[in-house]
């Protein structure tokens, strides 16, 4: 069994209580951590390694920034910081990690801000650079098994949000953002949480405004992505949402899985 969680957890310096929390909660293997804000100098390697985990870092300073953590007895191999073909590698959104037989990536894709600025174009280019990416990694047919996690910033289809018609004209919901989303799919992965999940909302990201996450206003745009191989071995996938409640909370919940 492995078991693996993605989180974006909006600076990893203010959410640290809460990430240990999560980890001496649930224990999981592989931890894939987004929006860090973090730099390399003061990433907390000491605070993980104390309960029990070693870490690798891809920090772009106060913005963005990713991460991959797993427990000390399952070594951490072959990294790669960066995307090939993404529009500005200084952000820090892509990192991929050898762990446990899987090829894990954990993901931050550019938020777009709007449809007609020039930040959508950019996150369409770096979905489309990771879409050439996983099909690279798809076909290579000696790798290992493949796990794309993170946050998306991307509702899959309508029913991963909780009023469509909400986001008339917004980012998240375009077509040309789920097109690019779809291709990654095409090329070999498996939406997780749909898989089990069919009808179930999912949302894992809710607006610190307005009570959004206690009146149900939420978007499902954390995935957890598998190989098909790996995508038959999947036992479970959920959301914990109660670290989207209490002390200093992230406005994305942890999304879990277990194969």
């Amino acid at each position: 069994m492995l078991s693996l969680v993605t989180w974006n957890v909006n600076s990893l310096k203010a959410r640290l209580p809460r990430v240990l929390e999560l980890l001496d909660e649930h224990g999981p293997d592989v931890v894939l951590l987004q929006e860090t804000k973090c730099a390399a100098d003061v990433f907390p390697h000491e605070q993980l390694d104390a309960a029990g985990y070693h870490a690798v870092e891809h920090g772009a300073g106060p913005w963005a920034g990713v991460a991959i953590a797993a427990r000390h007895e399952l070594a951490l191999g072959e990294p790669v910081r960066g995307l090939a073909g993404e529009p500005d590698s200084a952000e820090a959104r892509w990192l991929e990690v050898e762990v446990a037989g899987v090829r894990a990536i954990s993901v931050y894709v550019p938020n777009g801000r709007a449809p007609d600025s020039p930040s959508f174009a950019s996150k369409l280019a770096f979905l489309e650079a990771a879409g050439d990416r996983v099909a690279e990694l798809v076909f290579d047919t000696a790798a290992a098994a493949l796990v794309v996690a993170g946050d998306f910033n991307v509702a899959p289809t309508d029913r991963d949000v909780y009023d469509p018609e909400a986001f008339i004209g917004s980012t998240h919901v375009t077509d040309p953002e789920r097109a690019r989303l779809s291709t990654l799919l095409e090329a070999g992965l498996v939406d997780a949480y749909r898989t089990l999940h069919p009808k179930e909302p999912g949302f894992t990201w809710w607006d610190y405004r307005q009570g959004h996450f206690h009146r149900g206003m939420g978007m499902r745009i954390d995935l957890v992505l598998l190989d098909r191989a790996s995508a038959r071995d999947l036992v479970s996938c959920g959301i914990d949402r109660n670290y989207r409640k209490g002390p200093k909370p992230s406005d994305h919940a942890p999304l879990f899985a277990t194969l």
